[in-house]
């Protein structure tokens, strides 16, 4: 399998193998096909011209990715409309969907990668062990230029969610 990086990350305490590459600030981000729903897909086009804040998150029904996307969604209010932020996992759209809907999350885009796994391979965040897709935020300028990136060493922590919002602001 393509590109490898071990020594990386872990799962409470256990290591684990990321597939992809290791994206870097200054990159131009890879595209993706995401799933919205069953049949219709999203890709990085479909938010040319906005700041994007990538959330990505193994799965919305685990606590962490939970606090996560639901501290996004409460940040998202005061971006303002340059800006979308999109969460990644690989849970099914409408397990998404019924996440948000139960969370009352409805300022962020759910997007799922459960099809292909391209997204997680592309952006070096797949999980082989468990074909999940780890803890990662990206902020993209609006030519979808990586300004901060944020890969986490162990799955079950948060990230910084103040350095993110910060470098999705100086891009306002």
């Amino acid at each position: 399998m393509a590109n490898q990086r071990t020594g990386v990350a872990t799962f409470k305490g256990n290591p684990i193998t990321l597939i992809g590459p290791e994206l870097q600030v200054g990159d131009t981000a890879p595209d993706f096909k995401l799933n919205r729903n069953l049949v219709e897909e999203a890709s990085l086009s479909d938010f040319s011209g906005k700041i994007k804040l990538i959330s990505v998150v193994p799965s919305l029904d685990t606590g962490t990715c939970d606090a996560q996307t639901r501290r996004f969604n409460t940040e998202a209010a005061d971006l303002g409309e340059d800006v979308v932020i999109i969460t990644v996992s690989v849970d099914l759209p409408f397990a998404q969907a019924r996440w948000c809907g139960a969370a009352g999350v409805d300022q962020v885009v759910t997007l799922s990668d459960y099809k292909a796994r391209s997204f997680g391979e592309a952006y070096g965040v797949l999980i082989e062990e468990l074909q999940l897709d780890m803890r990662a935020i990206f902020v993209l300028d609006a030519d979808n230029r990586i300004t901060y990136i944020e890969y986490l060493k162990e799955m079950s922590e948060h990230p910084n969610y103040e350095q993110a919002i910060a470098a999705v602001k100086a891009l306002l």
